[in-house]
């Protein structure tokens, strides 16, 4: 407890304060995610197979994967490029990119935890593909593909998805992450996020799952009650240059992650999963890898970025990483839904 810890991924200290995750909590519990009693077809919902969308385009009666065009973009390519500048010491300039939206799967009672190895493996595929592509754009600084799962993310659909960003810009977090990983090699010739990985495999503690070419971990610096970092052991800037044997594994080590989280207590568990890919031009020192930040505590208490996370911008872990591998490693391998 009390303990400070350096994220060198991002220059800046994280307080474990585990012994916090006692005290007493008088607010309304978080919701409860239940999968169980998901109907596999919602009429209503605007992700199924042949359901009409809010734009009015129907769905293709998809049987597997499917990625199409966000209907509510946050970047587009249309994005007006004569904006009038604002006074004094102000600028903006236009958003523009591409926003897709991918189902993993046509059940919609089903997680991304739920699938079985060879969707996993097509759904980092697919993600690899859409990547790809959509860096061959003009005017794409970087992709940002991540999932927000659970009603206490703020998910307004529960149907298995992700969301594929495709900017003229780099993502603020990742690029902080790229830099710091300049920094690293500068001064100790050394790739940072090997250097992390190694740290984690002597340590042996914090790890999850671990096969030949990938490993899964909770972060000695973990910000959030119980993150965890999914990375191939060798470098590479982007998903699609990892070899068949890697992606393989990689999707293995993530699929087993993601069971583990909905073992620990029952429940379908609530996250934001991130890819953390370099940006064009940025690859050399970059390693990709996925990250998991999961917003609950405990079974039903969420963890709040409350004043000194978002006022303060210091991170406090009610949940010790060392303490969160242990519970996640004890937990079976197989999804409590489907033994």
């Amino acid at each position: 407890m009390w303990e400070r810890r350096w994220h060198p991924l991002r220059d800046e200290w994280v307080t474990i304060t585990s012994h916090r995750n006692k005290r007493p909590w008088s607010s309304a519990d978080a919701p409860v995610t239940s999968v169980a009693t998901t109907p596999e077809f919602d009429p209503d919902c605007y992700l199924c197979p042949g359901n009409k969308r809010v734009s009015g385009v129907v769905n293709e009666t998809y049987s597997d994967l499917y990625v199409f065009q966000n209907d509510h973009p946050s970047f587009s390519p249309d994005a007006p490029a004569d904006l009038e500048q604002p006074p004094g010491i102000y600028k903006n300039a236009p958003a523009t990119g591409t926003t897709r939206v991918m189902c993993y799967s046509p059940n919609h009672s089903l997680t991304l935890a739920e699938l079985d190895q060879a969707s996993f493996v097509s759904v980092l595929d697919t993600w690899a593909e859409e990547t790809q592509q959509l860096l061959a754009q003009d005017n794409v600084q970087q992709v940002l593909v991540f999932e927000n799962k659970g009603a206490v993310i703020g998910v307004s659909n529960p149907h298995p998805h992700c969301q594929i960003y495709a900017a003229s810009f780099e993502f603020k977090n990742l690029e902080m992450e790229r830099l710091a990983k300049q920094k690293y090699f500068a001064e100790h010739q050394a790739h940072l996020m090997t250097e992390i990985i190694r740290s984690e495999q002597q340590a042996a503690n914090r790890v999850v799952v671990e096969n030949t070419e990938a490993i899964g971990f909770m972060p000695y610096f973990s910000r959030f009650p119980y993150e965890s970092f999914i990375c191939p052991k060798t470098r590479h800037g982007f998903l699609f240059e990892l070899t068949e044997a890697e992606r393989m594994d990689l999707a293995e080590v993530l699929r087993q992650m993601l069971v583990r989280y909905d073992n620990l207590w029952q429940q379908s568990f609530p996250y934001m999963l991130v890819l953390h890919q370099a940006p064009v031009g940025g690859a050399d020192l970059y390693h990709f890898h996925i990250q998991i930040h999961p917003l609950m505590r405990q079974p039903t208490l969420q963890k709040f970025l409350a004043g000194v996370e978002s006022g303060g911008g210091h991170f406090l872990n009610d949940v010790d990483p060392d303490q969160a591998a242990e519970q996640l490693r004890a937990v079976p391998e197989s999804h409590y839904l489907h033994r």
